[in-house]
This record gives C-alpha cells, sequence and structure tokens, in this order.
C-alpha cells in the first residue's frame, strides 16, 4: 500500500494509503444506538472461536469493518479476518470483499475502550476541517499483531475512504 506524507492542519493527523482489495470473514451484526455496546462481546465470541482458526486466514491482524450506515447512525459491524478465499468458511461467518481505495488512516492511542471518541474525532473535527469527502465503501478498524486483547491496547488504526 503505498503512503504518503499529505496531511491537512486541523484536528488528528492521518496517513493517506491506497488501500488494496481484501475478503474479510468474521462475525457481523447490525447495530445503532439501542445496542452498539454489544460490539465488544462480538469481538469476545469471535477471538477465542475463530482467530487464528478461520480457513484461508491471510495474517494475524483483525478488522472491525463499518458499512451501511444509515441517517440515525446505525451499521453492519463485521469483527473479522482477512481471507485469501472465501472457500471452505463455517456458515456461521460473514463475508465481505472490500474493494481498493484511497484512505485516511488514523492511529488510536491508548485502550480499546475510547475508540468511539477516536472517531467521533475524525468526523466532528478532521472531516470538516479537511473539505475531504468520503468515498462510498465501508470503514474499518485495522487491529495490527501487537495489539493484546487481553489488556485491550495496542496497534489499532482507523481507515476511513475518502474521494482522491
Amino acid at each position: 500500500m503505498a503512503q504518503t506524507a499529505e496531511k491537512p492542519s486541523g484536528g488528528p493527523e492521518p496517513r493517506f494509503e491506497d488501500g488494496k482489495a481484501m475478503r474479510i470473514a468474521g462475525l457481523g451484526g447490525r447495530y445503532g444506538e439501542a445496542n452498539r455496546a454489544q460490539i465488544p462481546a462480538l469481538w469476545d465470541r469471535f477471538g477465542p472461536q475463530y482467530f487464528g482458526r478461520v480457513p484461508g486466514q491471510v495474517d494475524k491482524r483483525c478488522y472491525g469493518v463499518c458499512s451501511n450506515v444509515d441517517r440515525k447512525g446505525n451499521l453492519d459491524y463485521l469483527a473479522g479476518v482477512e481471507v485469501s478465499s472465501f472457500e471452505g468458511l463455517p456458515a456461521e461467518l460473514t463475508q465481505m470483499s472490500l474493494a481498493p481505495h484511497r484512505y485516511a488512516v488514523f492511529a488510536h492511542a491508548g485502550h480499546i475502550s475510547a475508540i468511539g471518541r477516536s472517531w467521533m474525532d475524525i468526523y466532528e473535527t478532521w472531516l470538516p476541517r479537511s473539505k475531504r469527502e468520503l468515498a462510498d465503501a465501508p470503514s474499518f478498524e485495522r487491529y495490527g499483531e501487537a495489539f493484546d486483547p487481553k489488556v485491550a491496547i495496542g496497534n489499532v488504526e482507523i481507515w476511513i475512504p475518502v474521494k482522491r
């Protein structure tokens, strides 16, 4: 993925990357104001049952993919991993293909319980000041190999699709 040093002024500072096409497989659901607090339970179920055991899993990174966001803030959330193919996956796993896009990539520092604040900073502060437009594509959290689910701290990034 190509990186650039492009940085708009104000708010959290991203780097920009051209993301690749990916296949993500995992557990998902529809979440809104009433049940958004249940997303960590989705990860609690996915991790022990599937992480490292998904057929065709590409590496040790995990993805929290947000898609189909509506005006009320409801969204589909998929907790999963990148796979090389959708063949041989357990029926319970949701499959999602991500097309290549340009992304603004933001580092999330600190405990994962504060990731909602990072998302809000991006949408309330950075996006209006950047004058960028969102691309019509899923955004995602990427949990790097250094992320430690036992203490919920580590390498976490938020990838927001933007128009060129």
